[in-house]
């Protein structure tokens, strides 16, 4: 388990029946997760005064309520890096903030690689990785499908006052878009990804992850340099073993690269309980 410890302005307060609160800079959260199948002891005022709280519908998508005003959206941080938090329709804030454990190691990695490091971060979402790398030194590609995700971005990268750095936004469909890398020749020292479970691109095509990751992931190898820093999986797919990600990267950077291979499940400390909440799993190659 790869737990984030050592946020700050990031707090998971308490969890039960189907529920965490959280505290985002000064606002408490209250919202639904689906790991979350204990029971909650105590429904404390936080609980019941929490500044907005995410309802399910029945018949699918949900809700927020409000029993405070708060911003349309304000900033947390995590050590130098800044990102725009906002409640979005379908539940979540724009951040997920048990990657910080990821953003650490590549901060570490890129710093520590001795050159000029090119990455590419695909399913790009509003940027947490990209905007670590780039505070590391390294040339970023961000590439995601969604406009809106890839504007937010932006703005976070300006945000942590790095907007004069190497970064390039593209807003396409990432399997397309490594398709046509691979056409130009153009490589890459190190590619985050963090694919959907399925998806449909605008002219039908379908993504399934159990039949598509590991051919995306081969011809992801195809833009590596010939000497790769890191290779970074993230899943939040239910059901899906951390075990399966080692084999992946086993079977396809191992036995191309050798180095080394780090797999495991993500999660957040929990103030009330002492536990660690599963939020997903990753699968690390390094060099």
């Amino acid at each position: 388990m790869f737990a984030a410890q050592d946020w700050v302005d990031y707090e998971l307060i308490d969890t039960g029946s189907g529920e965490k609160l959280e505290r985002w800079g000064n606002i408490v959260l209250r919202r639904p997760d689906p790991q979350i199948i204990w029971p909650l002891i105590k429904e404390t005022g936080l609980w019941k005064n929490a500044d907005a709280h995410y309802h399910r519908s029945s018949s699918g998508g949900g809700s927020w309520t409000y029993k405070n005003h708060i911003p349309e959206r304000w900033t947390i941080s995590y050590g130098q890096l800044q990102f725009y938090i906002k409640p979005t329709g379908f539940k979540h804030t724009g951040l997920f903030p048990e990657q910080a454990v990821n953003w650490k190691w590549m901060i570490d990695k890129i710093r520590n690689a001795g050159r000029r490091i090119r990455v590419l971060n695909l399913f790009a979402y509003t940027g947490g990785a990209s905007v670590a790398c780039a505070y590391a030194g390294a040339e970023v590609c961000h590439v995601d499908a969604s406009k809106g995700v890839v504007q937010w971005a932006k703005e976070n990268l300006h945000l942590s006052g790095l907007g004069n750095r190497p970064v390039r936004f593209i807003t396409d469909d990432v399997f397309k878009f490594v398709q046509r890398e691979q056409r130009r020749g153009s490589k890459y020292d190190a590619i985050i990804m963090d694919p959907p479970s399925y998806g449909r691109g605008p002219n039908g095509e379908t993504w399934k992850l159990e039949h598509d990751l590991y051919p995306f992931i081969e011809t992801c190898t195809s833009i590596l340099t010939d000497q790769p820093l890191f290779f970074l999986i993230n899943s939040y797919t239910t059901g899906l073993s951390a075990t399966v990600l080692r084999n992946i990267l086993t079977l396809s950077l191992g036995r191309q690269y050798r180095g080394t291979i780090t797999c495991g499940e993500i999660g957040l400390p929990i103030t009330a309980s002492g536990l660690i909440l599963p939020c997903g799993i990753l699968g690390r190659w390094e060099a």
